[in-house]
């Protein structure tokens, strides 16, 4: 499995959405994707790369396509 394919299973597993919905997914764009919802993806994406998301990039981690060039900087590339 690849990267992009680990990071879209995230997605879609924790805010039930569909693939073709991920490119415009944002934070608070979705009922889902809250405060909680968050905190909770960022957790799921931690363990799923076996990295540790500061918390800056935690608060820049605003949608979809901004969370791969999050994860670059950790050595994932998406």
């Amino acid at each position: 499995m690849t990267n992009l394919e680990k990071y879209d299973r995230e997605f879609i597993k924790m805010f039930g959405v569909k693939k073709e919905e991920l490119p415009t997914l944002k934070y608070r764009g979705i009922k889902k994707w809250d405060s909680m919802g968050h905190m909770d993806l960022m957790s799921a994406l931690e363990e799923r790369f076996d990295i540790s998301i500061s918390t800056l990039d935690v608060l820049d981690f605003t949608d979809y396509e901004k969370g791969k060039t999050i994860l670059a900087k950790y050595g994932v590339e998406i």
